[in-house]
């Protein structure tokens, strides 16, 4: 395949979603969180990532996407962002995939809200939609959209 791009797909409210695969440290299943105070709604809390101290961002939050079912713990996939290690909070881990860049087209129109900021692009798989997350921009937030902070 010429011109193909890897990504690391999970799934958030039965959408599946894929990063850039260069950028993933590693996926790892749940782990306990440090709560932190007065830190913004999409803020999970701290992970202990072998010494390594890991923000772990709730996805479903940082999309505005429904709250977890009960019960169902959240998977992580660990980031490498300019500013160190970010745990990004999933429901289910998918499959690493390959998509032609020919496959890749622009945000659909009818993404609204936070989501659409956040998705780079959509690709055509066979069956699906893939909606390719913007890591950068999903790991700053702010509660005042006047005023954006990084994660770590």
């Amino acid at each position: 395949m010429s011109n193909a791009n890897q990504f690391c797909t999970f799934y958030l409210d039965r959408l599946l979603f894929g990063v850039e695969l260069q950028k993933v440290q590693e996926v790892i299943r749940y782990q306990d969180v440090t709560r932190v105070p007065l830190a913004p709604r999409v803020v999970s809390g701290l992970i202990n990532l072998r010494g390594q101290i890991v923000t772990a961002v709730d996805l479903r939050k940082r999309l505005d996407l429904p709250e977890r079912p009960e019960g169902k713990l959240p998977m992580n996939v660990v980031m490498r962002t300019e500013d160190g290690g970010v745990s990004l909070q999933v429901d289910e881990i998918g499959d690493v995939v390959e998509v032609s860049e020919e496959s890749s087209e622009e945000v659909p129109p009818t993404l609204q809200g936070v989501a659409r900021e956040l998705i780079k692009s959509a690709c055509k798989l066979q069956d699906r939609l893939l909606l390719v997350l913007d890591i950068e921009k999903s790991c700053q937030f702010s509660e005042n959209p006047a005023q954006v902070q990084r994660l770590v």
